[in-house]
């Protein structure tokens, strides 16, 4: 087998390596995709038809599996052996990473929901932070590809908050649930709309993955490709057109340059072996998440980048921006005693209730300036090791408790948009490195009144609306009390922002540094701002968007590269080392 020759070294098989691997192979270019975890096959391992009952302590997570006994995540969690990172004195961030074929995408809680004009032209409005440097109508056609190659439920609302997908392009979303048409009609008493929440699981078969069957939470794996990951659709796909390698185990430690101070190629540590390599390729894209992508940058110095490659705008790590949440529920009285059936569906919410207060903030009538959403919790789901504190006996009486409240709690799950800020950004640890030798992160972290009276609003909101179903709510904690850490929601964004100019920003709109002109990024450090919606569809569009004006420009030849440096040969030996 002759040697493969990539074009494009890719790092990161997630959202957005793995569409840019996709969009790439597709126009015809030789990509290699890097993974620094290890291979992952979801169709052979996922343990989807397990149940808590046959888990350890009811399935319930540990510190090895944040979210379950049964998570898909294999290998990551919010602490990865051997891969420290700190925080600065007084702040307390959590970085979750996957280290793992996949990704995220084999993790996520595959919520699919467009930005809208609002929220790519934020500081238009209301002068913080920083818009994104094109119209929503520019992204809107590409928004279209992505939701129909991934298999996206849900349908067009009408709602200033939700833009409409074009005709034939949303598969039709689950039935509502009976909690959610409790809590739909009780938000609607208070002029608060709700919506089928618009989720990137089947519901109509879709090339080779069949359609969900409403059976297994999603969390433990999907072997038919109902869920959208990219290990049961885009690494395939790409793998098909004969374009594409991956290997795995392989974490990159920097971009390299020449004496010019051109990108030329990558290194990396073969995890297995505990060796270091050099590849050279035309192109390096860099979709490792927004916080492994600046460490890369911050890390690749050099004479001609002292400070950090892609960084003379020294924006690279600053502008980190995470989606606030907040939890809060209670017992409703209406919905003890129900007759019990399997409300399983596509394991999360069937409706949501999406931001509704765009005028009233253009009238300067809310203290806060950016938006939120409610994900709603409430079915009849399988029993965990949760114990309810207020049951009381033993025997007949005490089942009679628990049968009668099973099914009747509801949920709301906050995430709402922060702004950035000046204390929120990450550098590199002076003296920590990981197993690799690799100088690891150090987080800086604090939360704005901004977001805390966001926060306030939201569970103000929460109980009058759980109020009006009847329950009964207790004292509020303090948006302090109640906010949760920064990175906890897993939306980490803004670390190598998009702009309009080089002086603010690290690429242009098409993820393409400023400084380098042959290195992309194309995850979500390129966000320029973090609106309350799930970024992992913007991901993807944007990866897909920008792959495919990259791929035109290496096809004409226009890539203003200084240099074009020769691909290097990939050695079969080596990849079947790592490869898959």
């Amino acid at each position: 087998m002759k040697d493969f020759e990539a074009e494009v070294l890719v790092v990161g098989s997630g959202a957005g390596g793995a569409m840019a691997a996709y969009e790439l192979t597709k126009a015809g270019r030789k990509v290699l995709l890097l993974e620094a975890g290890r291979d992952y096959d979801p169709k052979a391992e996922t343990p989807m038809f397990k149940r808590n009952g046959e888990a350890p302590l009811m399935g319930a997570g540990n510190s090895d599996k944040d979210f379950g006994f049964y998570d898909a995540t294999v290998d990551g969690g919010w602490q990865v052996p051997d891969e420290p990172y700190t925080s600065a004195e007084n702040s307390d961030f959590m970085w979750w990473r996957a280290r793992m074929l996949g990704g995220r995408t084999n993790h996520w809680g595959r919520y699919s929901l467009r930005f809208s004009e609002h929220d790519f032209k934020g500081k238009s409005r209301d002068g913080l932070g920083a818009d994104w440097p094109f119209e929503y109508n520019d992204i809107a056609p590409w928004y279209d590809k992505t939701e129909a190659l991934v298999g996206v439920c849900g349908t067009n609302t009408g709602l200033d908050d939700m833009p409409p997908s074009s005709d034939g392009v949303l598969q039709p979303p689950p039935l509502p649930r009976i909690p959610e048409l409790l809590v739909a009609a009780a938000a609607k008493k208070l002029g608060i709309p709700t919506a089928p929440m618009h989720r990137a699981v089947l519901t109509r078969p879709l090339d080779s993955r069949a359609a969900c069957f409403y059976a297994t939470p999603c969390g433990h794996g999907c072997s038919i490709g109902a869920a959208f990951q990219t290990t049961t659709s885009l690494i395939p796909m790409a793998k098909a057109t004969g374009n594409l390698q991956v290997l795995t185990d392989a974490m990159v430690k920097s971009v390299d340059v020449d004496d010019k101070g051109n990108v030329v190629g990558l290194s990396y540590i073969d995890k297995k072996t505990a060796t270091e390599h050099k590849l050279s390729a035309k192109v390096v894209i860099l979709a490792a998440s927004a916080c492994e992508s600046a460490r890369l940058l911050l890390n690749s110095k050099s004479a001609k980048h002292p400070n950090g490659l892609a960084n003379s705008s020294g924006q690279v790590g600053k502008n980190i921006m995470d989606s606030t949440g907040a939890n809060f529920g209670a017992m409703v009285p209406a919905l003890q005693g129900r007759p019990i059936y399997n409300e399983d569906g596509h394991t999360a919410n069937h409706l949501f209730i999406p931001w509704w207060g765009h005028q009233a903030q253009a009238k300067k009538e809310l203290k806060f300036p950016r938006g939120y959403h409610f994900e709603l919790g409430g079915r009849f789901s399988e029993p965990g090791a949760s114990i309810d504190t207020s049951l009381q006996g033993y025997g007949k009486s005490l089942k009679q408790q628990v049968k009668n409240k099973y099914g009747a709690y509801v949920h709301f799950a906050l995430r709402g948009e922060m702004v950035p800020n000046e204390h929120c950004y990450m550098d590199i640890d002076p003296s920590v490195k990981d197993k690799w030798g690799i100088p690891v992160p150090r987080f800086h972290w604090k939360w704005s009144e901004h977001e805390l009276n966001q926060v306030e609003h939201g569970l103000q909101t929460a109980k009058a609306i759980l109020t009006e179903m009847g329950a009964t709510v207790g004292e509020l904690p303090t948006p302090e009390q109640a906010i949760l850490k920064g990175g906890q929601i897993i939306h980490e964004v803004g670390t190598t922002r998009m702009g309009a100019s080089p002086k603010d920003s690290v690429t242009n709109q098409w993820g393409q540094t400023w400084d380098c002109p042959n290195l992309f990024v194309m995850d979500g450090g390129v966000f320029a701002s973090n609106p309350h919606k799930n970024c992992t569809l913007t991901i993807m569009t944007l990866a897909m968007r920008n792959s495919a004006w990259l791929a035109e420009q290496l096809a004409t030849g226009s890539l203003m590269a200084a240099v074009t440096p020769r691909a290097t040969p990939v050695s079969m030996d080596l990849l079947a080392e790592g490869a898959v």
